[in-house]
């Protein structure tokens, strides 16, 4: 179920882009006209990751600084936050946990813009926000997010494309289905090799691919029960760089832009202390060894990326003999405080 839940992203997000086109403009004017002391994100697990890359494109494309809201301070501490001139956006598969619609709840109660890019569009979350745009995913049976993440990507760059009103960025993410559905063919297999007896990985990447290395990390951890830590290229001659010996793997996402240099430059010193390197680049790396699929534009090639990815998950799952679709000690739903 994970690998056709997976492999059905590209027509996933072909309905989404199809849909609720005005309301996106709506949203976007309406965040042109708005003046915004500060954004948040609110979201946990790859829902979060998914935020991390709206936030992102926030930053770079908007100016505007982006937090990560630590959401017990709404739920646990009851902290007396500032909410006017705040833009707040809530990313949820479900919209079922309180720990997400609280903080919206909270924040729209105190003046903010919030905004939820969500699944169910009848779901509490849903009705919290100001601004509910609807995921399109469909049902996602499997415990490990898919379609949804790839879709909650889409939602954020669509909302940030309506935003700076970009048509390079509108037509980009037209093109998106397409870009998907080919991704999906992408020859991954030389990674099973490599993590099928794997114990451990790092996962890499800088920028705007840093969000799919964090879900890589994840998908690692929940369905192939290897453990997994996603680090920044500028962080990990820190600290991590004594966990590297002989043979210890690392999965480099090295997406175009301006931190793929560095990245192929770390990937380089890499093999040279040792590690085992997957270097993911797109097919102009000659020294690449997995090849990255690419989008109509740059901000767009995480989308494609973590599909690539996905189906490779699905196969290394099972070649380690485990199920990807029931990962232990996991439920689809999860609600916390």
């Amino acid at each position: 179920m994970m690998l056709k839940e997976a492999l059905s992203a590209g027509d996933c997000v072909a309905q989404q882009l199809a849909a609720d086109a005005e309301r996106y403009a709506d949203l976007g004017r309406t965040l042109r006209s708005t003046s915004f002391n500060s954004a948040l994100t609110v979201a946990r697990g790859s829902s979060d990751h998914a935020a991390s890359y709206c936030a992102y494109l926030i930053m770079a494309r908007m100016g505007r600084v982006v937090a990560s809201l630590p959401m017990s301070l709404v739920t646990l501490y009851k902290s007396p936050l500032a909410t006017r001139d705040t833009l707040t956006i809530a990313i949820s598969q479900s919209g079922q946990s309180p720990d997400v619609v609280e903080p919206i709840k909270y924040f729209r109660g105190g003046g903010a813009t919030t905004v939820a890019l969500v699944n169910d569009i009848d779901s509490p979350l849903a009705h919290a926000a100001e601004w509910a745009m609807p995921l399109h995913a469909g049902k996602e049976t499997s415990v490990a997010a898919t379609k949804s993440f790839i879709t909650s990507l889409v939602a954020g760059a669509r909302l940030v494309a309506h935003w700076q009103n970009d048509p390079e960025l509108l037509a980009g993410l037209d093109a998106l289905p397409d870009a998907l559905r080919a991704a999906a063919t992408v020859d991954w297999s030389p990674a099973l090799e490599v993590l099928t007896p794997a114990r451990n990985i790092m996962v890499v990447g800088r920028g705007i691919s840093f969000p799919v290395a964090l879900e890589a990390g994840l998908k690692f951890k929940e369905t192939s029960a290897l453990q997994a830590e996603a680090f920044s290229g500028a962080e990990i001659k820190h600290g991590p760089m004594a966990l590297i010996d002989d043979g210890y793997p690392l999965l480099i996402f090295a997406t175009r832009g301006p931190a793929q240099a560095s990245l192929l430059q770390l990937a380089a010193e890499m093999r040279q202390r040792g590690a085992r390197v997957l270097l993911a680049a797109p097919a102009d790396v000659a020294e690449r060894d997995l090849t990255l699929p690419v989008a109509a534009t740059p901000d767009l090639d995480p989308i494609v990326a973590i599909q690539a990815f996905y189906v490779m998950a699905a196969h290394l799952s099972k070649a380690r003999g485990l199920d990807p679709d029931k990962p232990r000690h996991l439920n689809k739903v999860t609600k916390t405080h």
